[in-house]
């Protein structure tokens, strides 16, 4: 029994750091490299608060708990 408590409880912590909310410019990086992979050769991603969001479609990630958003726009 006490063996089953301690494997439920190693169980809930590690599912809270697996949903832990990433930073901005970390989650940023990675986009970019993605992008950049694509052969895209000249675009912006911003890193906005929420409610500076005009076009929904233009988000491709959220970061820090959810309070920004980054915006991509390709530049043609």
């Amino acid at each position: 029994m006490q063996r089953t408590i301690a494997t439920l409880a190693l169980l809930l912590l590690a599912g809270g750091a697996l949903a832990a909310p990433k930073p901005c410019e970390e989650l940023k990086e990675e986009i970019e490299v993605k992008i950049q992979a694509a052969g895209v050769p000249s675009y912006t991603l911003e890193i906005v608060p929420n409610d500076e969001v005009q076009d929904p479609s233009m988000v491709v990630g959220s970061c820090d708990g959810g309070s920004k958003k980054i915006i991509y726009q390709r530049n043609d």
